[in-house]
């Protein structure tokens, strides 16, 4: 059976992101420890906060070295996804730099309510992680900025503007909305990235 780690700091959906995983059978342990999350065969990398303050912590940690070191198959999920980028302009915050993007704010003047909370329609999907996810399916969103749309895009959604919805780069990948409360939708992605035998 392989093994599936969550990492732990100072985010708000770790439980969450638990007990969705324990509703497909799966068990996972939550540790900041770096041999136990490089030992394992899936990483998951969530998170709801602030940037800076998790940046700092992961930092405390040593996992800010860690993370794009991995060379296991690794999930980020909303903040986790912007904390794997090159920069975040939320509080100025320098990032992990897996992927090459600025985490940019959504704009309020535009019109939208900001953060997007709720359902929102993903399409464009080009990876494995999507298998048995029908094209314009939707799923949850909680979040005041965004990934633009770049060359690691596998997903977009729109709000105000086109802009990732998921992204991938070797072994990372890493989504903006939160599949642990997207219903099926969401399990079933989970599904693709613990038990998939092949590339995702």
């Amino acid at each position: 059976m392989s093994s599936t780690v969550i990492i732990k700091y100072n985010a708000g959906n770790i439980r969450s992101v638990l007990f969705a995983l324990e509703r497909i059978g799966v068990e996972a342990l939550v540790t900041d420890d770096p041999e136990l999350i490089r030992q394992a065969d899936r990483v998951i990398f969530p998170g709801v906060g602030e940037a800076s303050s998790a940046m700092a912590y992961l930092e405390g940690k040593g996992l800010d070295i860690l993370i794009p070191s991995l060379k296991q198959p690794v999930l980020g999920i909303c903040l986790g996804m912007q904390l794997m980028c090159s920069f975040s302009e939320e509080n100025d915050t320098p990032c992990m730099g897996i992927f090459p993007a600025t985490v940019r704010k959504f704009d309020g003047d535009r019109g939208l309510k900001v953060p997007q909370i709720g359902w929102n329609e993903i399409s464009r999907l080009q990876s494995p992680l999507f298998d048995k996810v029908p094209e314009a399916s939707y799923v949850y969103f909680v979040h005041g900025y965004y990934v633009p749309f770049n060359e690691n895009t596998i997903a977009v959604a729109d709000y105000g503007l086109p802009y990732s919805a998921a992204i991938r780069k070797d072994n990372f990948m890493a989504v903006q909305f939160h599949p642990e409360k997207s219903g099926d939708i969401g399990e079933q992605m989970l599904r693709n990235f613990i038990f998939s035998t092949h590339q995702l």
